[in-house]
């Protein structure tokens, strides 16, 4: 129950709404129980009138009426408290997603790395659901039921008490029964979860890379997988399936076996004289009453222990340290003439060998600046840690003499802009994308960032303008286009700092020139830094650092580094090669 007691806990902002609802279920259970009770009396003044001719007419019409009344204002109470839940589990939805998206914002890097997205939206949904509707639950049935097992009891013990224990008797029995039984399906469920959370995962991916999957020829794999999930997920269900309809033939066993024994109290009763008939009918009606919330009880338990299952990674992720703070409301200072340092950096990622190892480098005001080496050499991780999705294994990165320690995450991204080697774009308008960087820009700065991207002409001609839709990761636009608006993006954003990671490295000679056109006006009077592997794309820069086996091995200007012995030449040595060959097969060199 430690979950059920958190959901309880985190809903602490509701727990205004939650008392006028517990107040309307406490009046509705009280009027549940008063119609049974003056059914008594009707019963008595018919039973008079037949036996004694003495009845009072005018009694009974008001009695009818007032059973009428009562009726009518226990529907009306009913509806409003059921409303009312229903308006409190909506809000407590709201209110869950926004503080689990609220957290995940908040997470490190590393822990996406080790996280697939379905997965992660997979928990999401599981857990918002499954403690929305346990909310719903307890204050549409939970409440109700046990109030009105409670007012039962009570009224059942001031007309007969050995009827009273005998139904009370009940309620212990039957809570053991489904306890019992609840918690074997909870158990079962968790298994369920984590056999869920890999599948959903696995459609995202698979949807996510359907060209992949489909030009590998690979969809009846992908098929196979899921059933095999889905299979597995079926044959715990059937456990727990048979689990509960065992369990459920006790509970009806156990019930029918005890309200035998208060039938034959009740008639034996009556028959001897103990009770009238009218105290017959309203004890016959209050275990009618009784047996509601008993079997309303295996559903409650049910749904509690699926809600404890299923938010059980709900809690964990919101267990997680934050290591960010995105609503800090420090005001955005744009840096002057900004500098970046590494002083004797090292840096692995989680249960991996170290990728950076006393890394040292300086980069000035408007230098732009080439990383080059290998795959798997460290520049990503570079990037990575100047952008703080990392802190640094050791040693220290400074931001015009600033230890980044101190820095806050929002402080140093607002001050660097960032076109990505994929093209990262939203689903949305090519108007969102573009301002992404600037919310609140307006058309007019839009079309211009537009046109310095060399990206004005081919959105001028899509069918609504900045209002035409990209698809999702921009599938709507070629490789080309793609990168134009994420250096629009950039332009916009008019960073100090400029980080172009493989800008241009899946492109067409065309579209690379074109794009290559746009990051011009881009890198004007800022500090650049640049991954490439395409050495066209660094020819004109002030320098380039050349990293090897996590270390800085040689750093120079591009025409130094060509003269010299080492990786840079080699590299450059095996493009030429590739390109005169290239060449020599179509007889032009």
């Amino acid at each position: 129950m430690q979950n059920i007691l958190r959901i309880i806990k985190i809903s602490k902002p509701l727990y205004g709404l939650a008392g006028i609802i517990g107040a309307l279920i406490l009046i509705g259970s009280a009027l549940d129980l008063i119609s049974p009770i003056i059914s008594k009396f009707i019963v008595d003044q018919i039973v008079q009138q037949v036996k004694e001719k003495n009845g009072d007419l005018h009694q009974l019409i008001f009695l009818v009426l007032l059973t009428l009344a009562i009726s009518l204002l226990s529907l009306i109470v009913t509806t409003l408290s059921d409303r009312l839940g229903d308006h409190f589990a909506g809000k407590l939805g709201k209110y869950l997603t926004e503080k689990f998206y609220d957290k995940v914002l908040t997470l490190p890097n590393s822990y996406f790395d080790s996280e697939v997205s379905g997965k992660i939206l997979n928990q999401l949904s599981r857990g918002i659901n499954s403690i929305q509707q346990f909310m719903n639950t307890m204050t549409n049935f939970i409440f109700p039921t046990f109030l009105q097992a409670i007012f039962t009891i009570i009224v059942l013990v001031f007309y007969n008490k050995p009827i009273a224990a005998f139904t009370f008797l009940l309620f212990p029995i039957y809570l053991f029964i489904s306890y019992y039984s609840s918690k074997k399906w909870g158990q079962y469920q968790v298994q369920k979860n984590k056999i869920e959370d890999i599948y959903r995962g696995r459609i995202q991916e698979v949807v996510a890379n359907i060209n992949l999957v489909k030009s590998f020829a690979n969809e009846k794999n992908e098929f196979d997988l899921l059933s095999k999930n889905l299979t597995q997920s079926n044959e715990i269900y059937a456990k727990q399936s048979n689990l509960y309809h065992f369990f459920d033939f006790l509970r009806g066993l156990s019930l029918n076996v005890i309200l035998f024994a208060i039938n034959i109290v009740v008639f034996y009763n009556t028959y001897q004289g103990h009770l009238t008939i009218g105290e017959m009918v309203l004890i016959i009606q209050l275990v009618a009453q009784a047996r509601r919330p008993l079997f309303a009880m295996s559903f409650i338990l049910t749904n509690t222990q699926t809600a404890e299952a299923g938010s059980k990674e709900f809690f964990t992720v919101l267990n997680l340290k934050s290591t960010e703070n995105y609503k800090s409301r420090e005001k955005f200072v744009k840096l002057k003439n900004p500098n970046i340092e590494f002083k004797n950096v090292s840096f692995s990622y989680e249960k991996s060998e170290t990728v950076l190892n006393n890394v040292s480098l300086k980069i000035s005001n408007k230098e732009n600046v080439a990383l080059v080496g290998p795959s798997g050499a460290g520049k990503t991780t570079i990037i990575n840690l100047i952008l703080k999705f990392y802190e640094p294994t050791s040693g220290k990165i400074l931001l015009n003499g600033k230890n980044y320690e101190k820095l806050s995450h929002k402080f140093i991204r607002e001050n660097i802009a960032l076109v990505f080697q994929e093209s990262e774009l939203f689903s949305t308008t090519i108007r969102d994308n573009v301002r992404y960087g600037k919310m609140d820009a307006s058309d007019l700065e839009i079309w211009k960032a537009l046109r310095l991207a060399n990206a004005e002409g081919f959105v001028k001609e899509l069918p609504k303008g900045l209002d035409s839709e990209v698809g999702e990761r921009g599938v709507k636009l070629s490789g080309g286009q793609k990168q134009r608006i994420q250096i629009a993006r950039a332009i916009l954003k008019s960073s100090p700092i400029l980080i172009l990671d493989e800008a241009t490295s899946s492109l067409d000679a065309k579209s690379e020139k074109e794009v290559h056109e746009a990051l011009e006006h881009l890198i004007k009077d800022k500090l650049v830094i640049i991954i490439a592997h395409r050495f066209s794309t660094i020819q004109n820069v002030d320098k380039i650092i050349v990293i090897e086996k996590s270390k800085i091995v040689d750093s120079g200007s591009p025409k130094e580094l060509s003269k010299r012995p080492g990786i840079y030449r080699d590299l450059l040595h095996y493009q030429i090669e590739g390109n005169k060959k290239l060449l020599e097969s179509f007889e032009l060199y």
